[in-house]
């Protein structure tokens, strides 16, 4: 009786300082003080990404222009040719933008920006982001830049009181902004898939993640603007400066470090492929735009982060879905992270049961970054195969060589899309599993448009060969993957290419009751 009391105590004590916490944070959401701030106004030609856009625009203003990159080195290219080029604004969103190689040359362009006189806004999730309090405060100091940061703690420099924070408001910090979009002076946007740091650009050390980026101009800038404004502008977005007390000035220290970089031999590949270069268009060629007049720029609500809304609702997949289900002949859809849960493996068997072609590509449990994510994944592997779902596995390293212009050579599948029927096609932040459904705010470009989803059919074609990726069957109901050698077909029993203790930490996960967090 007296150990029943305790837990009764304890429960109790918990659930008080759970409400105390939150309420404490609601407070300081309302004491903060910050001012709204939107998008600039374009100009005809006041800069140089003005009169790039009206020359692509002319004549076709209902329109919106589009090109699919999935080179990792045009996408740095073309993000920091983008900030080279700005001259009005920058407004940058990133779920993770990391304090390594590539990140920090990217960094120092956007401050370079600032330096001529562009505004900068920059709105990142706070626990995505690696970088450090000094490199918020830092950036933040610049007269041009103000950064803010969606759903952060409100302790910021003593670990065990941000612990303890994280833990009592775990319902609302568990959720995170997930969305990924660079804009520049309102005329051109990239919205995609990839982050911004080595893995994403061929420089990581562990792994190279393969991803798509779509470049944008015309309408569909308009739009990705006012769903950025709708997040810098929500409660749930916090001015740095709100957060972190006052010290001194950092940036020229920041600066000193991000120049010597011109000096390291790791950083040479980048500075090479834009060095000399000042124009967004050597980036980006202005005849390869791809002309598509149904195109929209989808995103949650910020709400949804802030908890406001009912559990499950999602903005995208309510869009989404009739366009999924409503395929008549052939859907390929890329997923890295892929648990579609009873109700998704229900719609994809139904489809396939109607004599649509299904196909999905997602990594092996070698290549994923996320083992528990494979382990959710895995249980649904029997029902998908069985009712005529073709899946596909990206291996971590190809039989055709490297990925990477230097450090690993391992790939992992980052790409979040799907084409179908030849017509319509969608690429953006959104996995296909319960966090990005439930709990991440997303965002993405759905589309009409015969020539580009001709080119995502063609690189997914590639990517599902077998020099790239283990066609997965099942066998008298157990899983098998398919390997071949020149020429010569294996069929594997196990997890292709997992150590032991990657396997063991699947299985492990697998018994555990976490699929609502995946």
């Amino acid at each position: 009786m007296i150990w029943f009391g305790i837990s009764i105590i304890a429960i109790v004590a918990l659930a008080a300082l759970w409400a105390l916490a939150t309420s404490s944070y609601a407070g300081f959401l309302k004491r903060i003080q910050k001012i709204d701030s939107h998008v600039l106004k374009v100009a005809a030609a006041d800069t140089e990404l003005d009169r790039y856009g009206a020359r692509l625009c002319h004549q076709r203003e209902a329109a919106s222009g589009l090109v699919l990159i999935t080179s990792n080195l045009e996408a740095f290219a073309a993000r920091l040719l983008a900030a080279r080029s700005a001259g009005r604004s920058l407004d940058l969103m990133y779920y993770m933008w990391n304090a390594d190689l590539t990140g920090m040359l990217i960094m120092r362009e956007v401050v370079a920006a600032a330096d001529r006189g562009v505004r900068v806004r920059i709105l990142l999730d706070d626990l995505g982001v690696s970088m450090s309090d000094k490199i918020f405060y830092a950036i933040d100091c610049h007269p041009n830049i103000e950064l803010r940061l969606f759903n952060p703690t409100k302790a910021r420099e003593n670990i065990l009181r941000r612990g303890l924070e994280m833990a009592f408001r775990f319902r609302s910090v568990n959720r995170r902004m997930h969305n990924k979009a660079w804009i520049a002076d309102g005329r051109i946007a990239m919205v995609g898939g990839r982050n911004i740091g080595d893995p994403y650009f061929d420089a990581g050390e562990d792994a190279n993640f393969r991803d798509f980026d779509l470049v944008m101009v015309g309408q569909a800038v308009a739009k990705t603007e006012r769903l950025f404004d709708d997040y810098w502008n929500s409660s749930v977005a916090v001015p740095v400066r709100s957060l972190l007390s006052r010290r001194p000035n950092k940036l020229k220290k920041l600066r000193r470090n991000m120049d010597r970089l011109d000096f390291e031999q790791r950083a040479q590949p980048y500075l090479d492929r834009v060095r000399n270069q000042t124009s967004f268009k050597d980036a980006v060629a202005e005849d390869g735009y791809i002309w598509v007049d149904k195109i929209d720029v989808l995103a949650d609500a910020p709400e949804k982060a802030g908890g406001k809304m009912r559990s499950g609702q999602n903005m995208l997949m309510g869009t989404l879905l009739p366009v999924i289900t409503g395929t008549a002949e052939f859907i390929h859809i890329t997923s890295p992270y892929f648990i579609p849960g009873k109700r998704g493996v229900e719609a994809l068997t139904k489809l396939s049961g109607r004599g649509v072609k299904v196909s999905v590509l997602t990594n092996s449990l070698a290549a994923t970054d996320v083992a528990a994510v494979h382990a959710g994944y895995s249980r649904y592997r029997p029902a998908l195969l069985k009712g005529g779902v073709a899946l596909y596995e990206l291996k971590s390293i190809a039989d055709m060589g490297s990925f990477s212009l230097r450090g690993s050579k391992k790939a992992s599948l980052h790409t979040k899309a799907f084409a179908r029927d030849g017509k319509y096609g969608f690429i953006g932040s959104l996995n296909l599993d319960p966090r990005s459904i439930s709990l991440n705010t997303e965002m993405g470009v759905l589309f009409e448009s015969p020539h580009l989803v001709a080119q995502m059919v063609a690189i997914f074609a590639e990517e599902t060969e077998t020099d790239l990726s283990y066609p997965v069957t099942l066998d008298k109901g157990s899983v098998r993957w398919l390997k071949v050698i020149d020429g010569n077909q294996t069929i594997l029993r196990g997890e292709p290419d997992a150590g032991f203790t990657r396997r063991a930490t699947a299985w492990l996960i697998g018994w555990l009751p976490l699929e609502s967090q995946l």
